[in-house]
C-alpha cells in the first residue's frame, strides 16, 4: 500500500532489490500498451509514490500524450498536456534526468496540474531512441519530498531505458506495418501483371492485374506451375535467363526478357507481352518476380491515343491562349474597319496576313476569320513560330517518320496534316528560318509537302493565316525574309490597330475584364469610376490589350470594398491626371496640372526607352537589359522600339 503520510518520504523504507523485483515481475510478460500500464503501476508501488506516468512526445506541438497514467490508485484516461511551464519541459529540453525533491508548487506556480494534486516532488527522465531523439518521458510525482537517493535514480534509469526500448520497438513495428501496407497496395494496384515464383518456378503470389491478364483467379494460380501461363518457347527463355543469373551478384540479377514472351490465358488464348524477370533471396530461399504487360492492350491504346493526342494538344494550347479574349470587344471606328475586313475575307479561301503590335489580339482576329469561314467544322491549328526551336520547326510543320532523327521513336503527324480541310494560323511568321520559308512557300504554291524522313509527297487543303509584329518589308531588304513568300502571304492584309488608337475601347474592355475576373475570383466589383476611366484612357498601353487585361486582373486581385485598386495595378499613372484642381497652398488655389496629349506622352516614352537602352548598352533582354530596367517584357519593348522609330546610332 502507498504511504500517504505527508511527513514521511516515500523512499524512507525503499528496498532496492524488492522494488526491482516488483517492477520486473509486473512487466516481464507484457508488451505494448499493457507493458506501459504495468510499468507505471508497479513503478508507483515500488517507489511508494502517489503517481507515475509514461508519455510519448509530440515534437511539432511540444505536447506530451500519456501512454499510461497511474494516480492515487486509479487510471487517468486520455491525458495530454502542453509542456510549457511544467517540470516535464525541463526533462525534454535538457534531455536528461530531472529531480525536484521539494517545493514543486513554488517552482512551477503556473502548472494547474501541480496545484490540483498539491504535488511537492517530481522525478522524470526522457525516453530516447538509439540516435538520441526524444520519444517521450517517464516520471513519478508525490505529495511528499523525494530526497536525493543515487540508488533510486539508478533504479529509475533502468526502467526508463526499458520503457524507451518498448516505445522504440512500437515505433519500428508501426513503420514496418506501414511499409508492408504500402508494398501491398503497390503490388495490388500495379497495372502490370506481377507473378512471384519460388525456386521451382511454382507460383507463390499474383496481383489483380495478373489475374485479369491470364483470366485466372489467384486461388487457382498459386501453387501451380508457371509454365502453364507462357508458351513453351517463352518458358525455355525464362529458364535460360535464370541460369544466367547464377554467377551474377545479387544487384545484377534482373533482366528484360529479350523479344518479350507469349502469355497463355485461361482457355489457351495467347498474347504478346513485354516482360522482365528478377531474382531475390529471403532466408536462404530463392524467389523470382516476373512482370509483364499485354502489348495488344498497349498497342490498341496507343492507336486510340495517337489519333487524338496531336490535335488535342493544339486545341488545348489554343484554349489556353484565349485566356479571356472569348469575344472581340470594342466600338471604335478602327476596330469596326478590321471587323468589316474579317467579314469580307472569311467566306473565301484567301491567304490572310495579320499585322499589328504585340498584344493587339492578332490570334483573336485569326479565330474570327476561321469561325466565319466554310472551314469552321474543321480544326484551326495554331503554331507560334517564335516558340519552337528551329531544329524542330520542320517536324512541327510537316511531321516525321519513325527513325527520321534521334528521338523519333514513332511516326508523328505535323500541323499541316492535322489542319487538312481547315485553317492553320502561323503566329510570328517573321521568325521562320529562310530554309523553312522555302518549304512553306511550296505548300502555299503546290499544296503539298514531304514529312521529315519521308519519301512520298502528301497533298493538303489548308487555308493559311499568318501574323507578325515585325516589319516584313524591312526584313526583305535585310535578306531575312523571302520576297516571294511575303507576296504569297500578303494577299489580304489586315492591320490590327494598337489600343492607343482605340482610346474609346479602353473603358469598354476594362469593364468587361473586371467583370470576368471578379466572377472568377468570387468578388463583387463596382462599375469603374470616372477617375479610373480617365486614368486608363491617359495611359499609352505599350502592351496593348494584353497589358490592359493584366492590369485589370491585378486591380481586381488587390481590390478593396468593391473598388478595383488601380493605384496598385497601374502605379505609373499619376493621380493628378484626372484631377481638375489641386489643394490650396497657404490659402491660394493652385492651377490644375496640364494634361499631356498623346503625342507628348509618346515623346516622353521614347526618351525614357532611349535612356534605358543607352544605360544597358542597347541590350534589350537579360537581367541587366533595358526591358528589365523598364519592367516590361522584351517582346513588348521590341514592339515599342519599332513603333516609336527608335534606332541605334551608328
Amino acid at each position: 500500500m502507498i504511504n500517504h503520510d505527508p511527513a514521511i518520504s516515500p523512499l524512507a523504507e525503499l528496498n532496492e532489490e524488492s522494488a526491482l523485483r516488483t517492477i520486473l515481475e509486473g512487466t516481464a510478460n507484457e508488451t505494448g500498451e499493457r507493458f506501459f500500464a504495468a510499468l507505471v503501476e508497479n513503478l508507483a508501488r515500488a517507489l511508494n509514490t502517489h503517481g507515475a506516468w509514461v508519455t510519448e512526445y509530440i515534437q511539432e506541438r511540444r505536447r506530451l500524450r500519456a501512454l499510461a497514467f497511474w494516480m492515487d490508485g486509479q487510471w487517468i484516461q486520455d491525458y495530454e498536456t502542453d509542456i510549457a511551464g511544467t517540470p516535464c519541459e525541463r526533462v525534454i529540453d535538457s534531455a536528461d534526468i530531472v529531480h525536484f525533491p521539494d517545493n514543486l508548487f513554488k517552482l512551477f506556480p503556473d502548472d494547474p496540474d501541480i496545484t490540483a494534486i498539491n504535488a511537492v516532488s517530481y522525478l522524470g527522465m526522457p525516453l530516447k531512441d538509439v540516435d538520441g531523439k526524444i520519444l517521450g518521458h517517464l516520471a513519478v510525482i508525490d505529495r511528499r519530498p523525494i530526497p536525493e537517493e543515487p540508488k533510486v535514480q539508478a533504479l529509475f534509469k533502468i526502467f526508463a531505458a526499458r520503457a524507451a526500448a518498448e516505445l522504440q520497438r512500437q515505433s519500428v513495428e508501426k513503420q514496418v506495418r506501414e511499409r508492408e501496407e504500402k508494398l501491398r497496395r503497390l503490388f495490388d494496384s500495379a497495372m502490370d501483371a506481377i507473378i512471384e515464383l519460388d525456386q521451382n518456378l511454382k507460383v507463390t503470389r499474383v496481383n489483380p492485374a495478373a489475374e485479369e491478364a491470364f483470366q485466372c483467379p489467384a486461388q487457382q494460380a498459386v501453387g501451380g506451375e508457371f509454365s502453364r501461363f507462357v508458351s513453351t518457347k517463352s518458358h525455355q527463355t525464362i529458364l535460360r535467363l535464370i541460369d544466367e543469373f547464377k554467377p551474377c551478384p545479387p544487384e545484377r540479377r534482373s533482366a528484360w526478357v529479350p523479344g518479350g514472351l507469349r502469355g497463355v490465358a485461361s482457355g489457351g488464348n495467347e498474347f504478346p507481352a513485354e516482360a522482365t524477370i528478377s531474382c531475390f533471396e529471403i532466408g536462404r530461399r530463392t524467389f523470382y518476380t516476373v512482370i509483364l504487360r499485354n502489348i495488344n492492350e498497349r498497342l490498341e491504346a496507343d492507336r486510340k491515343i495517337n489519333s487524338l493526342t496531336a490535335e488535342a494538344e493544339y486545341l488545348r494550347e489554343a484554349l489556353n491562349k484565349l485566356g479571356g479574349f472569348e469575344q472581340i470587344i470594342g466600338q471604335s471606328a478602327a476596330l469596326k474597319t478590321v471587323l468589316e475586313d474579317v467579314e469580307q475575307v472569311a467566306v473565301g479561301h484567301t491567304t490572310v496576313l495579320i499585322l499589328g503590335e504585340t498584344g493587339t489580339g492578332k490570334e483573336l482576329i485569326a479565330r474570327a476569320i476561321h469561325s466565319a469561314s466554310r472551314r469552321v467544322e474543321k480544326p484551326l491549328i495554331t503554331i507560334n513560330c517564335a516558340a519552337i526551336p528551329a531544329a524542330l520547326m520542320e517536324s512541327e510543320f510537316f511531321g516525321h517518320e519513325k527513325g527520321a532523327f534521334t528521338g523519333a521513336t514513332q511516326r508523328r503527324e505535323g500541323c499541316f496534316a492535322l489542319a487538312d480541310g481547315g485553317t492553320i494560323f502561323l503566329d510570328e511568321v517573321g521568325e521562320l528560318s529562310l530554309d523553312l520559308q522555302a518549304k512553306l512557300l511550296r505548300v502555299l504554291q503546290e499544296g503539298e509537302f514531304t514529312p521529315v524522313g519521308g519519301s512520298h509527297l502528301r497533298k493538303v487543303n489548308v487555308r493559311v493565316i499568318a501574323a507578325t509584329n515585325r516589319d516584313l518589308k524591312k526584313a526583305i531588304r535585310e535578306g531575312r525574309f523571302r520576297e516571294d513568300l511575303y507576296y504569297r502571304l500578303n494577299v489580304f492584309p489586315i492591320s490590327v490597330p494598337p489600343l492607343r488608337e482605340r482610346n474609346e475601347d479602353v473603358v469598354i474592355l476594362a469593364s468587361e475584364f473586371a467583370a470576368k475576373f471578379a466572377q472568377r475570383m468570387g468578388k463583387r466589383i463596382e462599375p469603374l469610376s470616372e477617375e479610373i476611366k480617365k486614368r486608363l484612357k491617359a495611359y499609352s498601353w505599350p502592351g496593348n490589350v494584353r497589358e490592359l487585361q493584366n492590369v485589370i486582373e491585378r486591380a481586381v486581385i488587390t481590390s478593396r470594398d468593391g473598388s478595383i485598386n488601380i493605384d496598385r495595378a497601374l502605379p505609373e499613372i499619376p493621380l493628378e491626371v484626372a484631377a481638375e484642381t489641386v489643394p490650396a497652398v497657404d490659402g491660394v488655389m493652385q492651377p490644375a496640372p496640364r494634361i499631356l496629349p498623346i503625342r507628348e506622352l509618346q515623346q516622353l516614352e521614347r526618351e525614357n526607352i532611349l535612356r534605358a537602352l543607352e544605360s544597358s548598352g542597347w541590350r534589350v533582354a537579360g537581367r541587366d537589359g533595358a526591358a528589365s530596367m523598364l519592367g516590361i517584357n522584351p517582346s513588348t519593348l521590341n514592339s515599342r522600339i519599332r513603333a516609336l522609330g527608335i534606332q541605334r546610332p551608328r
